[in-house]
């Protein structure tokens, strides 16, 4: 096939799967409108929104009719419906309409991020976006009027403009797009800005050869690389902050003290930091000393701060609980049956939710397979490694093979078994067995990792919950398919040629991040 009927194929294959992932949404949006009013945070989110869509700010209103400035909840989701339902009227279907439109827009960037990892297959990018197109999960949490599922969409956008800044490099501009994409997901979950240099950085290791400014002696080069790394990252992490700047001066002037976005971080360590916690979620038990303490951002401060006298006092204790906070993130999802029964248990019952969760968990858990496959893989070969390779596996090379199928073995049994965390962690320890060959890897894989990792090491601080793990599912799926990829080993030459791509840049070399051979 020609490259241009190469393109043509790609933008319909693109096509179909954001039209896809909008139907199946669509489908479950009009299915569930009337059955399913706001519950949990979602009856918080729409109450927020409406007094939004009234002109009324974030405010809250008390039972005894007292107004008060709130910033408890991040302010980007109810925000962002708010202004819908000033639009198009204040009914949760509205919302539900946004929700599938953001995941039919995470099928698509996963699509195209896969498209960047597999240049001449048409097989695995399409893999790749149907997985997210059709996530039973991610699906039938549409109608949920909460925020995991929308934040998993922007950070796969953001995935792919981190991808697309890769390729245009060294242009600036799309690291600010890349910046105000995070700094929108930053203003729903805030944990999100930590992508922003993450991602930056993944778009300049991987960069193509001979894009720098010309080197004029050792230390004008020096100079100069040293400006090309580290001003797309700051321009990144000036952007995203840039989106949350105007609500961190209202916080400022409205809470009694400044807050980048919301004013929860302290309830939620207390509740991980709780003598009895099981690591989820579980009713705060206020200290002593914050009992007297009313004001809003006052007491998120005070149980910070207790919560923190408590780790200091009891390291050992806090850190035992990482385990269950793990599980409870990675080992059950469940989230699109936990919220459509707890909304309407006479239209989703309680063996619906269980049948939804067994669907769920079975395609959760075949996705983290096929990932494991993908990190198992034994990394592209550098130059000159060829030479090496003809004297013999050294005792080191023998280590490394040995660990790394005992990790596989380990994820896969974790896989198959309960305890999925331990799967997931697995899968985290092979691709940095991959060691500096992981820079290489595509950016739809380190994404994908590094969302991981972040959602990880974030829910052991704090607590976890099953619908939090939502956030990393767009990219894991995308990054499963990639294991049926079939790429040449071989690492690209600078300067060159490149297979055409459907955008407007060329898709990164063939062999940028190829791992074809097993172990």
């Amino acid at each position: 096939m020609s490259d241009g009927a190469s393109m043509t194929a790609r933008r319909r294959d693109a096509g179909a799967i954001f039209a896809l992932a909008l139907a199946v949404r669509l489908a479950v949006v009009a299915w569930a409108a009337g059955r399913f009013p706001p519950t949990a945070d979602g009856t918080y989110y729409q109450r927020i929104a409406e007094r939004i869509s009234a002109g009324l700010g974030y405010t809250w209103l008390w039972p005894d009719g007292v107004v008060t400035y709130a910033a408890h909840y991040p302010v980007g989701y109810p925000g962002a419906v708010g202004a819908l339902y000033a639009l198009l009227g204040a009914h949760p279907a509205v919302a539900m309409v946004l929700n599938a439109a953001l995941g039919a827009l995470a099928a698509l960037a996963v699509h195209r991020l896969a498209a960047r990892a597999a240049p001449r297959s048409r097989a695995v990018p399409a893999l790749s976006g149907a997985l997210v197109a059709l996530h039973p999960g991610l699906v039938a949490y549409t109608p949920a009027l909460m925020t995991e599922g929308v934040t998993g969409s922007l950070v796969a956008c953001a995935a792919w403009a981190s991808a697309r800044a890769r390729e245009r490099r060294p242009a600036l501009a799309p690291f600010a797009v890349l910046g105000l994409l995070v700094g929108a997901a930053t203003l729903v979950r805030p944990q999100t800005l930590l992508l922003a240099p993450l991602f930056a950085v993944l778009a300049l290791v991987g960069s193509p050869p001979g894009d720098g400014v010309p080197i004029r002696g050792p230390i004008a080069g020096r100079a100069a690389r040293v400006a090309r790394r580290v001003a797309p990252v700051l321009l990144t992490v000036a952007a995203a902050l840039l989106v949350c700047a105007p609500w961190t001066a209202r916080n400022c002037v409205r809470m009694n003290q400044c807050a980048l976005v919301s004013v929860n971080g302290g309830w939620n360590l207390l509740i991980g930091a709780d003598p009895a916690s099981t690591g989820a979620w579980s009713p705060i038990q206020v200290p002593e000393a914050c009992r007297e303490v009313f004001d809003e951002a006052g007491k998120d401060a005070c149980f910070g701060r207790e919560a923190r006298r408590y780790i200091a006092e009891h390291p050992g204790a806090w850190l035992g609980l990482v385990p269950r906070k793990l599980a409870a993130t990675f080992d059950y999802c469940g989230a699109a049956g936990w919220y459509l029964h707890a909304s309407n248990p006479a239209a989703f019952s309680e063996g619906d939710k269980v049948a939804l969760g067994a669907v769920e968990t079975v395609f959760e858990r075949v996705v983290l397979l096929f990932a494991l496959v993908w990190a198992a893989r034994k990394p592209a070969q550098a130059p000159g490694a060829l030479h090496e390779r003809a004297r013999g596996p050294s005792l080191a090379q023998r280590a490394l093979v040995l660990a790394r199928l005992a990790l596989f073995a380990v994820g896969v049994v974790a896989a198959l078994h309960v305890h999925a965390w331990v799967g997931y962690l697995a899968l985290l320890g092979l691709a940095l067995l991959q060691g500096r060959a992981l820079l290489r890897a595509p950016v739809l894989a380190v994404a994908a990792l590094a969302v991981l990792a972040a959602t990880a090491a974030t829910h052991a601080v704090f607590f976890g919950a099953g619908r939090y793990a939502l956030v990393a599912f767009p990219l894991l799926s995308g990054l499963a398919a990639l294991a049926a990829a079939r790429q040449s080993s071989e690492l690209p030459r600078a300067g060159a040629p490149r297979p055409a791509s459907d955008d407007a840049a060329s898709a990164p070399p063939v062999g940028r991040g190829s791992n074809d051979e097993l172990l």
